[in-house]
C-alpha cells in the first residue's frame, strides 16, 4: 500500500488500523531545538479522542460510545523536551477495541464505507472497524499535527477551525471564544444546543448527519505556495480531501464566486504607509495558489457518518460472486463526525503550511 506519508520537507508517514496493537507515526524534517513536550501533543489527541466528554457538560449526542485514552508515546526525536532534528516517532495504543462486533463484516460491504473499494483493490482487508480505512487513523496526524502547529506559532501563525452547519443547522455568529465552550466546536453556542439537539434526534432514529467545518489561517505572510502543480490551495485542499469523510472543499467565496461578476469578486487594493491592503477578500487569501497576506479561510463538506443503525441493502462475497443482502451494522459509532475533525482539519492544515515555510 502507497500513500501513507505526507509532505515533501515535513514529512509524516501514518501507521496502524482501528483494531491493531498501535497507531502512530514517523514525523522526518522537523527543525532541531523546537520546544515540544508531551501534554503538548496529548492536548492537542484530547480534543480528537472518542468518548470524550462535552466541554460544556451536557451528553454529546455527536460521539461514538468507544473510550480510548490515546495516551501519546514518543519513541525517538525528542530528548529533553526539544527536537533533536532527526526522526520524530510517535505511538497510540488502541485499548478499547471490540473486534467482535465487526465478525458479520468479514464477507459483507458496509455502504457508504471503504469495505468494497479496499477488496476490489488489495483482495484481502481488515475488516475490523474498517481497518487502515478508519478515521481513527487521524489520531496520528494530529500527533503530528501538533508539532508542525508549534513550528508555525514560532512563526506567528495560527490555525483555528469549527463548525458551522451540522444536522441542517447553521451557526449564526463567529465567536472564536466560544468554540471549545460546546460539544459541536461551533463559534456559537445557541447554533451549537441546537445542533446537538437535532443529532440527538437523529442518533435515537438510528441515523447520522453531516455538516460544514470552516478553517481561517491567521498570519500567513505573503509569498508562501508554489506556482502551477504545488499551489497553496492545490496542497490544503489535498490535505483536506484525504481525510476520510471530507466530500468538498471551497476557498473564501467558493462556489458563490460562481454567481458574481469580476467587479465583484475581485479583491481591491490600496497603499497604506507603503504597504499593499486589500478591501475584501473574496479570494480566501490565495491567489494563483500563492498566499497573499490576507486571512486564509476555506470550508469543508463533511459528509454523514455512513456507520447507522438502520437495515441497509448491500452485497456479500461468496467466493468469486456477490450476493444481495441485507445488512444490520453493530458497533460503537459517531453520528455526526464534525467536532471530531475539527482538530484533524487544523492539523492538515499545519502540516501543509509547515511544508512551504
Amino acid at each position: 500500500m502507497n500513500g501513507n506519508s505526507f509532505g515533501k520537507k515535513f514529512t509524516v508517514t501514518t501507521f496502524g488500523e482501528s483494531h491493531g496493537a498501535a497507531l502512530g507515526c514517523i514525523v522526518d524534517g522537523c527543525p532541531a531545538g523546537i520546544t515540544i513536550t508531551k501534554e503538548m501533543i496529548q492536548t492537542a489527541l484530547n480534543r480528537r479522542r472518542p468518548g470524550a466528554a462535552s466541554p460544556d457538560g451536557k451528553a454529546n449526542a455527536s460521539v461514538t460510545a468507544r473510550k480510548e485514552a490515546d495516551e501519546v508515546e514518543i519513541l525517538s526525536g525528542i530528548f529533553e523536551d526539544k527536537t533533536e532534528g532527526t526522526a520524530i516517532g510517535l505511538m497510540i495504543r488502541n485499548t478499547s477495541q471490540h473486534s467482535s462486533d465487526y465478525g458479520n463484516l468479514a464477507t459483507t460491504f458496509r455502504p457508504g464505507h471503504a469495505d468494497f473499494t479496499y477488496d476490489a483493490k488489495y483482495g484481502h482487508r481488515d475488516y475490523r472497524g474498517g481497518g487502515r480505512s478508519s478515521g481513527r487513523e487521524t489520531a496520528a496526524r494530529v500527533a503530528a499535527g501538533a508539532i508542525a502547529s508549534e513550528v508555525l506559532r514560532l512563526q506567528g501563525i495560527k490555525i483555528t477551525a469549527y463548525t458551522i452547519k451540522a444536522a441542517g443547522i447553521s451557526a449564526e455568529k463567529r465567536n472564536l471564544n466560544e468554540i471549545e465552550q460546546n460539544s459541536l466546536r461551533a463559534p456559537d453556542n445557541e447554533a451549537a444546543k441546537k445542533m446537538n439537539e437535532a443529532i440527538e434526534k437523529i442518533r435515537l432514529e438510528g441515523d447520522s448527519a453531516g455538516g460544514i467545518i470552516e478553517c481561517v489561517i491567521d498570519g500567513c505572510p505573503a509569498g508562501l505556495g508554489d506556482p502551477v502543480f504545488d499551489k497553496l490551495d492545490a496542497e490544503l485542499a489535498k490535505a483536506m480531501l484525504s481525510i476520510g469523510a471530507v466530500k468538498g472543499i471551497e476557498f473564501g467565496d467558493g462556489f458563490d464566486a460562481a454567481d458574481s461578476y469580476g467587479s465583484t469578486n475581485n479583491d481591491s487594493m490600496h497603499a497604506e504607509n507603503g504597504k499593499p491592503v486589500f478591501d475584501t477578500n473574496h479570494s480566501g487569501g490565495i491567489l494563483g495558489g500563492i498566499s497573499n497576506g490576507n486571512q486564509i479561510i476555506f470550508r469543508i463538506a463533511v459528509k454523514p457518518v455512513p456507520s447507522i443503525f438502520k437495515p441497509q441493502q448491500t452485497v456479500c462475497k461468496n467466493g468469486d460472486k456477490y450476493e444481495s443482502t441485507e445488512l444490520q451494522i453493530k458497533g460503537r459509532h459517531d453520528v455526526c463526525l464534525c467536532p471530531r475533525i475539527v482538530p484533524v482539519v487544523e492539523a492538515m492544515a499545519a502540516l501543509t503550511l509547515v511544508n512551504f515555510i
